[in-house]
């Protein structure tokens, strides 16, 4: 039973089927192709308006290359002080950025408030001791499982537009979050204020599909340099098209994190009644993090069960960790089973400690 990451699967029939389909005969290199062209116009579609796209292969390269993209090497990039880009991409969005600095700032299960941005700028000194604030990127769903709604999207851009900024949203599990919030893709993006998306497949039944969508095409202008120099101009980008074109058609996407959203939410269920095991943060989209003792930890993973202890930082204060407990981290993906599920909750239950 593995619950480390939706990482851990492979890709879906459906998107495996898209890429030995594409694979056949010959194609136009570097984007010129025909699944691309029929991409561009799905996405146009699926945000309901004109977008700019760019294919990449990894999560990084498009949280790093967005960030370069409205983050000039001399300024500075808000984000919360345990979101990815700040704590899993190995610096490479401040290594695109040419220097640039991030700054992360603190909100309870990985979110930001309009008032947390506000306090931070107005305790800036100005002059040039630090770098100008340029840009703000937020996560959706958050690295604590949790996302934000459209009307908050909406009041974190509004603060951070009102000092200039433009703002970047890193969807890896965009997916999961448009399955939890139920509304439409341009709702939870351009519609409250977002100009860049990292658009994200793979966590979610793709093999390696990512995307950043420019909202502004004016800030598009100078990327395709940007990602020729990070090595992400991919010769064979039919390959990556043809995950997407898979993805989106019938609302593949839909379908695999409805189901990865259903088992987060049957383990949650199945939790509930534990007396020994509490939530850190309510469940949302696709992961869970009960808070449990080191000896049921211990008792999982002799069982066989792989998961990953998590940050304590982004607890609210009204639901610590205790000296001998441990947050893990629990990830569904559209190829868990209920069986699963409840073969994870019996081994939760059975559980007697030192008794």
């Amino acid at each position: 039973m593995n619950f480390i990451s939706d990482n851990v699967v492979g890709a879906s029939d459906k998107i495996l089927a898209a890429i030995a389909a594409a694979n056949a005969g010959t194609a136009g290199s570097y984007g010129a192709d025909e699944w691309t062209a029929r991409v561009e116009q799905q996405l146009n579609a699926f945000f309901e308006r004109e977008v700019t796209v760019f294919m990449v292969t990894t999560g990084t390269a498009a949280n790093a290359l967005a960030a370069a993209a409205i983050c000039p090497p001399w300024g500075a990039l808000l984000t919360h002080r345990e979101s990815h880009v700040i704590d899993d991409e190995c610096g490479a969005p401040e290594f695109y950025m040419g220097g640039a600095k991030l700054t992360g700032l603190p909100g309870t299960g990985g979110k930001l408030t309009p008032e947390i941005i506000e306090a931070h700028i107005a305790n800036e000194p100005g002059g040039t001791r630090r770098p100008p604030i340029k840009g703000l990127s937020i996560a959706q769903g958050t690295e604590f499982g949790l996302v934000y709604s459209a009307a908050e999207i909406a009041a974190l851009t509004a603060a951070a537009k009102a000092h200039g900024l433009r703002v970047h949203m890193d969807g890896a599990r965009f997916s999961n979050a448009l399955v939890a919030l139920g509304c439409t893709p341009a709702e939870m993006t351009w519609k409250a204020g977002i100009d860049v998306l990292s658009l994200g497949g793979t966590k979610n039944g793709c093999l390696m599909a990512e995307a950043v969508v420019f909202f502004d095409p004016a800030l598009a202008e100078d990327f395709r340099f940007k990602r020729k120099r990070a090595g992400q101009t991919l010769s064979k980008q039919r390959l990556i098209s043809a995950q997407f074109e898979a993805f989106l058609d019938g609302d593949h996407w839909r379908d695999l994190a409805r189901h990865s959203n259903a088992m987060a939410a049957r383990l949650t269920a199945g939790l509930a009644p534990l007396p020994h095991v509490r939530l850190g943060w309510p469940q949302q989209i696709n992961q869970v993090f009960p808070i449990v003792s080191q000896g049921l930890w211990a008792h999982l993973t002799d069982a066989g069960v792989k998961c990953i202890d998590w940050s304590e930082t982004s607890l609210s204060p009204d639901n610590p960790a205790g000296a001998d407990e441990v947050v893990l981290r629990l990830v569904t993906s559209f190829r868990t089973t209920t069986d699963d599920i409840d073969r994870l909750v019996s081994l939760m239950a059975g559980y007697r400690g030192n008794s």
